[in-house]
């Protein structure tokens, strides 16, 4: 007997590979944890009842929807220097790797698999990761079977804080950040915020690579540009 409802059933039949999740993730609105609220860590129940997300909810309900359909239910989880990470679900497919995410900012979506490792993948993240405050120094591609075992991240109807605490014990694999070019980047990205107010990038390196983004970030006109910083 199935543990999901009739209607989450129903979604999950429906969204049968990582493209089709990931447009479902960018329909739903940004979970900006507003008041009386306040902060959550909703299960893929919760998801599909409230019908928002933010990043580690996007990859929780990717990871229990694909995994109906074969894909180990794998994360991949970021450091920062600003201590604001990310989290991501990732997969493989014909053995490159792939992600799935929702964020406030356009480059922290999903990326098509076209990676050989998962070190590759996480380090198409690092210009899009640099705002004003952050910048990548870390990943880890986590088994959230393996590490939570009987807990109930995937149908809780509460807050399943636990799969937040035991991705910020994990053990995180370094990554090279270099202050330099990071810095570059800060000032291209400070500069794109002065001239274009309310609007945040989509034109990076490698912009090919990544899937479908949300339909705030693709509306006519939204896409600008600025030169980029000398690699």
């Amino acid at each position: 007997m199935t543990p999901f409802t009739s209607t989450e059933w129903r979604l999950i039949r429906r969204l049968d590979t990582p493209a089709r999740v990931q447009a479902y993730l960018n329909s739903l609105p940004y979970n900006d944890e507003p008041k009386p609220v306040g902060e959550t860590l909703r299960s893929f129940r919760q998801v599909v009842r409230q019908r928002t997300v933010h990043c580690l909810e996007a990859a929780l309900a990717a990871a229990v929807i694909l995994e109906a359909h074969g894909y180990p239910p794998l994360v991949l989880s970021f450091e920062s220097i600003d201590k604001l990470e990310h989290v991501l679900f990732v997969y493989r497919r014909r053995g490159r790797w792939g992600s799935i995410g929702r964020s406030r900012d356009p480059g922290l979506h999903g990326r098509k698999p076209v990676f050989r490792t998962a070190r590759d993948l996480a380090m198409s993240y690092f210009e899009p990761y640099i705002d004003l405050t952050g910048g990548i120094t870390a990943y880890a591609v986590v088994d959230l079977d393996a590490e939570l075992g009987r807990y109930d991240w995937r149908l809780s109807e509460k807050n399943v804080w636990k799969v937040e605490q035991m991705l910020i014990d994990h053990p995180h694999h370094r990554l090279p950040y270099d202050r330099a070019r990071a810095a570059r980047w800060r000032r291209w990205y400070r500069a794109f915020r002065d001239r274009y107010p309310g609007r945040k990038p989509v034109c990076y390196p490698g912009r090919e690579r990544w899937t479908a983004l949300p339909g705030e970030y693709t509306r006519p006109g939204y896409a600008v540009a600025l030169p980029w910083p000398i690699a």
